[in-house]
């Protein structure tokens, strides 16, 4: 019988929070680029006689991304210590939530290939970072290293693990499901989701579930640090489970680690169960009664939601799939977006300006959207002149580059570019045309002629007369007046 197999994936997303101090302390959570273990004090480092001290603001923001995710936030939580003993983990316990977490039973859509797939989320719930094994690697990873070193600045840093249901089901599923939280924690500032610096990182839960019935153990993937390295992790260890499960043996549970470099996972340690990490409750922190008024406000102060947003574009605005992600990813974004709206520019030429114009500018220039030069009411104020026709949208970028450049307003971007808000003249127009033709008679006698390159020909002079009028001038009428003034030399000819 052939056998046929179902994936079955979970992922846990460690996200830290964007707090200046760290989750049980007031040392600062700046570890990039800092000198090692500098930020730390008896308390992150568990000495004898330190005490622990929740941070307010840590609570604060693991209850917006939990409302933000619907989930809902528990009345009363407490955090438990959870033993095990590594190298980065100077307690040799780590304070986390066990039995009573911050928040459960919420839920999050992710887009894919046009369909929509909603994806259970078990828990959030708050936990303290370890530390950082610093490789002596020429590319720092473990594979190949001789020793390693340990960095406890980043011990203690906040985190609020979000852990969803093994919905789901290949690894370009999992792929959506983390990028739509890392644009999520962005969207709400609760995180700035950088992978690459660890602020956001991911344990993936796999496992097989075989046609004939077996089930193939859980396996789980650490050391995956961008959401490629994920997706890869992911597509060897279901070949690697389901070739086991063809040979007719079993999948050993355990902890798997994603060597990047080689493009395989290798055992690292038997996958623990909750009673190996005997979790008891932690005896410096109280249990903490969550105040109902507190998730109130939260509540009311979230904005609208990504995905949200995202449907009203394709709905309301008639934005593509692909647009309406772009723009509403970003709150700041879609805000620039929608004043420029408000301000009475066009919605959909708004929006593709923005995507095409505004964010490539921003990119370039390095600032933030809210500090460019050109703010939502100068971009509305030229997207006037382009609808009425007043400008063309070739001429439009010319004064738009001019206003990014000097940081003037729409009128004086158009004086001194020597742009008028009319446009070229009907007479002047064909004047253009007129002397563009005469000074190409090789190319007009081709395009009179209609041979194999007159169009070439002809989108070439065409071009010449844009250049000329400094696209003044819609396409359209260009094209009229290449007409008229052709049939004209036609006449003369004859």
């Amino acid at each position: 019988m052939d056998l046929s197999f179902e994936t079955v994936i979970g992922l846990e997303v460690h996200v830290q929070l964007a707090t200046e101090s760290k989750l049980f302390c007031s040392c600062p959570t700046a570890y990039i680029g800092t000198e090692p273990n500098t930020n730390v004090c008896p308390a992150c480092l568990g000495l004898p006689g330190s005490l622990p001290s929740l941070n307010r603001r840590a609570l604060e923001l693991g209850v917006k991304a939990a409302l933000a995710l619907d989930c809902s936030v528990n009345a009363m939580t407490r955090f438990h210590r959870k033993n095990y003993f590594y190298p980065d983990l100077p307690k040799a316990f780590q304070v986390s939530q066990y039995d009573i977490p911050l928040a459960v039973s919420g839920s999050m859509p992710i887009f894919l290939e046009g369909r929509v797939k909603n994806i259970n989320i078990t828990r959030l719930h708050l936990e303290e970072d370890a530390g950082k094994l610093v490789h002596k690697t020429a590319d720092g990873r473990l594979s190949g290293a001789s020793f390693s070193l340990v960095d406890y600045n980043r011990g203690g840093v906040p985190l609020a693990e979000i852990v969803s249901e093994p919905e789901l089901s290949s690894p370009e599923e999992a792929r959506e499901y983390v990028l739509t939280i890392r644009r999520l924690v962005r969207y709400l500032e609760v995180s700035d989701g950088d992978m690459e610096s660890g602020s956001l990182r991911v344990d993936a839960n796999i496992s097989q579930k075989c046609s004939d019935g077996r089930w193939g153990s859980r396996v789980e993937i650490k050391n995956v640090n961008s959401v490629r390295a994920m997706e890869r992790a992911l597509e060897y260890e279901i070949i690697r489970q389901r070739e086991i499960l063809l040979n007719g043996e079993e999948i050993v549970q355990e902890t798997r680690h994603w060597d990047d470099g080689a493009g395989v996972t290798r055992s690292s340690r038997s996958k623990e169960e909750a009673h190996d990490y005997r979790y008891f409750p932690e005896p410096d922190l109280p249990p903490i009664k969550i105040d109902e008024e507190l998730v109130k406000y939260i509540g009311c102060s979230l904005p609208e939601l990504p995905w949200d947003r995202r449907e009203r574009y394709i709905r309301e605005w008639g934005l593509s799939q692909a647009d309406s992600v772009s723009l509403s990813e970003n709150q700041d974004v879609a805000l620039y977006l929608e004043k420029t709206v408000a301000f009475g520019a066009d919605r959909q030429l708004a929006a593709n300006w923005v995507r095409t114009y505004i964010l490539r500018l921003q990119n370039e220039t390095g600032v933030a959207i809210n500090d460019l030069a050109v703010g939502p009411e100068d971009l509305a104020s030229l997207l006037v002149h382009v609808k009425q026709g007043s400008l063309s949208s070739t001429a439009a970028k010319d004064v738009l580059g001019i206003m990014f450049a000097l940081g003037v307003k729409v009128g004086a971007a158009m004086e001194k570019s020597g742009i008028s808000a009319g446009g070229v003249s009907r007479d002047a127009l064909f004047e253009t045309v007129a002397r563009i033709l005469e000074a190409n008679p090789a190319e007009t006698g081709v395009i009179i002629a209609g041979g194999d390159t007159a169009v070439r020909k002809r989108k070439y002079l065409m071009g010449l007369v844009m250049k000329e009028i400094r696209g003044q001038a819609a396409g359209e009428e260009v094209s009229a007046a290449f007409d008229a003034v052709l049939g004209s030399i036609r006449d003369r000819s004859l």
